[in-house]
């Protein structure tokens, strides 16, 4: 499986990204310029996180109009893959792939630290290879992270099981406020209608080696793998 990995101005996961799919689950991986017009035959999409543009404006408001986003949005059209990580799921929502925003954080304050996750829905092309109701930990390094939309949105997710992951209690740091960043119904991840492009605040290419911490981002790439070459 090829898995494209946007690059814009500003991204810092990329690399990241680029090592979870070629080491730990032994793929192909390209990295895609930002100023494209070729995906290079890439099956799976990742829209990495960082701070693209700058954040100029708002966070993944300039990148949504790069080059390469036109062939990501029809990427995403045909029901091909899309994974939207941090940055990316600004992106992703700014593009209009996702439904919401991610606002400023609620303390006004940059958030590095790991947290705690529920997995909610584990029928989706990215979440199969978790339990249901599994608890991980995934570490999470934004300042508008605060998954925010309108009630009427809120409910259609929650009742067509669209939500991914949401923010719990960490098992290894209890005392932890749970949601780092104020995000409506604690929502860490969501899906879109079509099940085929994920967005979600944590960073799970940073958590698939147990030398890194922990190796809870990995079923989700064993997920998209599974599901694909099913």
């Amino acid at each position: 499986m090829k898995f494209g990995i946007i690059t814009f101005p500003g991204s810092n996961c990329d690399y990241d990204a680029y090592r979870a799919v070629v080491e730990a689950i032994g793929q192909e991986a390209v990295y895609l310029w930002h100023k494209d017009h070729d995906l290079q035959g890439s099956e799976v999409i990742v829209l990495p996180g960082g701070f693209s543009y700058g954040d100029y404006l708002r966070a993944g408001a300039i990148a949504r109009f790069s080059p390469i986003m036109r062939e990501v949005v029809a990427h995403a059209g045909r029901g091909a893959p899309v994974v939207a990580i941090c940055n990316g799921f600004q992106i992703a929502c700014e593009a209009g792939l996702l439904p919401g925003a991610l606002l400023r954080n609620e303390s006004l304050k940059f958030v590095c630290a790991p947290i705690g996750l529920r997995v909610e829905n584990t029928s989706t092309l990215f979440t199969n290879g978790y339990h249901e109701n599994q608890v991980i930990t995934l570490p999470i390094a934004h300042g508008d992270g605060r998954y925010s939309a309108d009630d009427e949105t809120l409910d259609r997710l929650e009742g067509e099981g669209q939500v991914a992951f949401r923010y719990v209690p960490n098992r290894n740091r209890p005392g932890d406020s749970c949601n780092p960043n104020g995000s409506m119904r604690d929502i860490a991840g969501i899906v879109n209608e079509g099940g085929n492009v994920l967005g979600m605040m944590p960073h799970p290419e940073r958590a698939v080696d147990p030398l890194l911490g922990a190796p809870d981002g990995l079923p989700l790439f064993e997920s998209i793998l599974h599901r694909v070459h099913a």
